[in-house]
Order: C-alpha cells, then sequence, then structure tokens
C-alpha cells in the first residue's frame, strides 16, 4: 500500500482543514474515502441506519391501483372528474387537449394485510406478507410533471440536472465500511421503455469518486476491471503504482481533487478484481433463500438477482444500493401492463425483506420503494379499452421499511380522488431530510460549497418528518 511522505501528509493536513471550513467537518470522512481508506464515519449524531437499499420503480407506478385504494373512483367510474378536484393543477400535453377527464376505478381489489390493517392491491401478495413491516406514506408529493426532471427531483432534491444525488451525498458524507467495494452502487433491470442515463446516479459537483458504479449482469459486471489478455495481476499492480505515482506528483503541485479521485479509483479497481467476483456468485446461496426471490434469481440482470445481490452488497458494508426497475409508464393498457410488473417485482422485494430481517440486518438497513411520482385518477385513452393514466406528481405513496421507520404504519392521505394531499403532506425534501437524519445527519450541515454556494440535498428546505420514527 502507499506509504504517504511528509510532504504528502502536509498536503493532506492542509486539506483537511479547507474541507473542515467548508463542509461542517463531513470533508474528512469524503477525504479518508477519497484515499482508499476504511470510511471514517462522521454522523452528526447516533445512526439508526447503517445502509440504504433503495428500490426505484421508474415510470411512476399508479398509486391508486396499488397502495391507495379509493371507493369513490368506483363510485364515479366514466363519470367526469369535478372541477374542484382538478383545480388548476398542471397537465401533461399527452391528456391537456382531451375533450374530458373522467374518473377510472382500478380494475383490482384491495384488502388490509397483516395485523397492521395496512390497505394494498390484490398484485402484491408476497409483499402483504410483510405489510407490518411497512411505513407507507400516502402523501408524498413532488414538483416536476415529466419524467426526467421529476426522476432528477427525487435522487437529488432539486429538478436541474449536474447535482449530486443521494447516494453520492452519502457516499461523500458517510464514505464505506468495506475499501475493496464502492459506497454506491447501481443496477438496472425492467424493459427499455425509459432512459436511465448515468447522471440519475451521478456526483455532479462532488469529486467524481463517489458516483454510483454501475454493476452489469455478465462476465464482466464493472467495465475495464478484469486484466486485460497477457496482463497478470502483478503487472496490473506495477501499472497501477506507476500512473499512481505520476497523479502524486501532479498532485503534489495542483492539489486538485480530482487526482486525488483518480488515484482511488485505480486503488479501488484492483481491490474489486477480487471482491466483486465473490459478490457476484450467488451459487453458493443457500438454494432455500434462492426461491425465496422467486425463478428470476437465476436470471442475471434480473429485479429478482438484483434483490439479492443488494443483500449481500450491504452484508459487505455498501453503504447506498439503488436498483432502477423500468417500465412502470403505464400510459395505456395500465391493468395488464401492472400484472406484468407486480409479477416481476413483488416477489423479490418482499424476499428482500425477510432476507434481511432473518440476518438481522433490517433494523440497521433501510429499504425503500417508490418511483418518480404516481398516476392520474382519471383515464387516458378510451376507458372501455386498455384505459392508462397519466403522470401525477400532486401526490403519490412510497414505502420504507426497517431503519427505524415506524412499522406498519400509514402516514398522509389523499382525497377521495387519490388526486390531492388531504392531511400530512410531505414534501421531497422533507423525505431526503428524515432519510439522513436516520442515517445521522443533520440535513442541513451536509454541504459543499460549488459556484459561491453552499449546496446540500435538500436545497434550501426540508424538515424532518418525525411521525413515521419510531
Amino acid at each position: 500500500m502507499f506509504q504517504p511522505d511528509q510532504q504528502y501528509l502536509h498536503q493532506f493536513l492542509t486539506r483537511r482543514r479547507f474541507l473542515q471550513r467548508t463542509s461542517a467537518g463531513l470533508g474528512i470522512a469524503a477525504l479518508a474515502s477519497l484515499l482508499g481508506e476504511e470510511a471514517c464515519a462522521a454522523p452528526h449524531f447516533p445512526a439508526k441506519v447503517k445502509n440504504v437499499i433503495y428500490l426505484f420503480m421508474a415510470g411512476g407506478p399508479a398509486h391508486v391501483d396499488l397502495f391507495d385504494p379509493k371507493p369513490k373512483l368506483k363510485e364515479l367510474h366514466g363519470k367526469e372528474m369535478p372541477k374542484s378536484v382538478l383545480g388548476e393543477q398542471r397537465v401533461t400535453l399527452m391528456t391537456r387537449n382531451q375533450a374530458s377527464f373522467k374518473a377510472v376505478s382500478t380494475p383490482f381489489k384491495s384488502s388490509k394485510k397483516g395485523k397492521s390493517g395496512i390497505e394494498m392491491t390484490e398484485l402484491l401478495p408476497h409483499l402483504a406478507t410483510t405489510a407490518d413491516e411497512l411505513c407507507v406514506i400516502r402523501s408524498l408529493h413532488s414538483e416536476p410533471i415529466n419524467h426526467d426532471p421529476a426522476v432528477t427531483f427525487m435522487q437529488t432534491g432539486r429538478s436541474q440536472p449536474g447535482l449530486p444525488c443521494m447516494g453520492s451525498w452519502l457516499s461523500y458524507g458517510l464514505g464505506s465500511a468495506n475499501r475493496d467495494l464502492p459506497a454506491f452502487v447501481v443496477m438496472l433491470s425492467g424493459p427499455l421503455d425509459q432512459p436511465i442515463p448515468s447522471r440519475y446516479f451521478h456526483s455532479g459537483f462532488l469529486p467524481s469518486q463517489h458516483q454510483g458504479v454501475q454493476f452489469l449482469p455478465g462476465a464482466e459486471p464493472v467495465l475495464y476491471l478484469s486484466n486485460p489478455s497477457g496482463v497478470d495481476s502483478q503487472t496490473r499492480r506495477d501499472l497501477i503504482e506507476g500512473i499512481n505515482e505520476l497523479n502524486r506528483l501532479k498532485q503534489s503541485k495542483t492539489r486538485d481533487p480530482e487526482i486525488e479521485a483518480r488515484i482511488s479509483s485505480f486503488e479501488l479497481a484492483f481491490r474489486m478484481q477480487t471482491s466483486v467476483p465473490e459478490l457476484m456468485d450467488v451459487s453458493k446461496e443457500p438454494p432455500k433463500v434462492q426461491e425465496m426471490y422467486g425463478p428470476e434469481v437465476k436470471t442475471p440482470g434480473s429485479f429478482a438477482r438484483h434483490c439479492l445481490l443488494a443483500r449481500r452488497l450491504v452484508e459487505r458494508g455498501v453503504r447506498f444500493v439503488q436498483l432502477f426497475h423500468r417500465g412502470w409508464d403505464h400510459h395505456s393498457d395500465v391493468a395488464n401492463r401492472l400484472k406484468q410488473q407486480c409479477l416481476a417485482t413483488d416477489q423479490p422485494a418482499a424476499a428482500l425483506l425477510k432476507d434481511l430481517k432473518r440476518r438481522g440486518l433490517l433494523d440497521e438497513t433501510l429499504v425503500i420503494w417508490g418511483g418518480e411520482f404516481g398516476r392520474t385518477a382519471y383515464g387516458q385513452g378510451d376507458l372501455a379499452g386498455k384505459f392508462g393514466r397519466d403522470h401525477h406528481p400532486r401526490c403519490f405513496t412510497v414505502w420504507m421499511a426497517g431503519g427505524g421507520f415506524k412499522r406498519g404504519h400509514v402516514h398522509g392521505g389523499t382525497d377521495d380522488f387519490g388526486y390531492n394531499v388531504a392531511r400530512d403532506p410531505v414534501h421531497v425534501n422533507d423525505w431526503h431530510a428524515t432519510i439522513l437524519h436516520q442515517l445521522g445527519i443533520e440535513h442541513t450541515r451536509l454541504t459543499y460549497r460549488f459556484g459561491g454556494r453552499d449546496f446540500r440535498l435538500t436545497d434550501v428546505q426540508g424538515k424532518v418528518v418525525k411521525d413515521i420514527l419510531k
């Protein structure tokens, strides 16, 4: 391992003092991670959560079909939505010019699940068995009405691209507990009907070492990680040391944090040559565990396989694991397409919660499920045929499990149509502030100065929602 000389230590201490002034003391954790050492966790107060698994359902799941049943919609199915309910809210170009906005009820039955009596759809029979572990927020609301800015908002706290996402903020603030794996890992699954660009899991203006590392299905889960043909491990080691020595010489003159990030990336990549193949090999998992996640667990790149890998990642100390699962943008044929999506995700998500709990990891791991917005109570297209639902950021549902959140709990509520928040609204910035709180971070203090301004995940607002915490 590289042994810093006195000059390098002097530069390190100088940077440490700078980061302490500009980042409320969290620069030490970031710098330790940059140098490839074990993370020096720097929470502001005792944390309830060590790791986060974020199951992001890209496209926007229909809350009124899944977790927020509305008998009123069944009563008024096919009739015009009251103007008092619609108000002056924005609608997308896809439905703006519709001749009418008719209410459509869900074609699926809902019932109360578990001892807590949380209502949810019949499409989620496996998740229903974990109802008493869930903290359901029915009153989350956002601002953007189109996919790209809405996903960006959920990831970064604002709709403008170029900002650090939540996983990058946690990598920067807390680092990783495993020096052989990244602090922030991303995996993608589902139909290719919605792009998931890398800027959704990018570090923005934070040092680039904090961006999400995408794991791919197949023989090479991380690109360019394996040795080129004819190059053995020792040769690769010598090459990395030579390159890093040149980088250190440059760094001694420029003191550029991106050079530190480059050094760290090379060192981490070399260590990952050993850690990643072992991680990705799920064949040694007991057959009963694999069966829990469903038949698709044997298919690389599936949501089921990714859920199992997520458990293995947090078990090894990875701070933030994000699974993007596409296919929830149902502008038509919502009934059949919801069935397909729930079939692909229900059993794996429930298995993940049970597996974490069985291993004693659920209390210290926060599992999140949700998309970038909900769907409208009015229909899109022919209501007599395969109708769909349009985008709806005004109110939608997410659930959390573990991590010190109340179990078997429903927070907030929507009106009789599932169209407006009726009580206990939770803005995305509030939601982010609450997640950071459980990780031991005061959201107003996790900042990074860029362009003359101190940025943070919660932008210029956000408050901790204490009613959903144990």
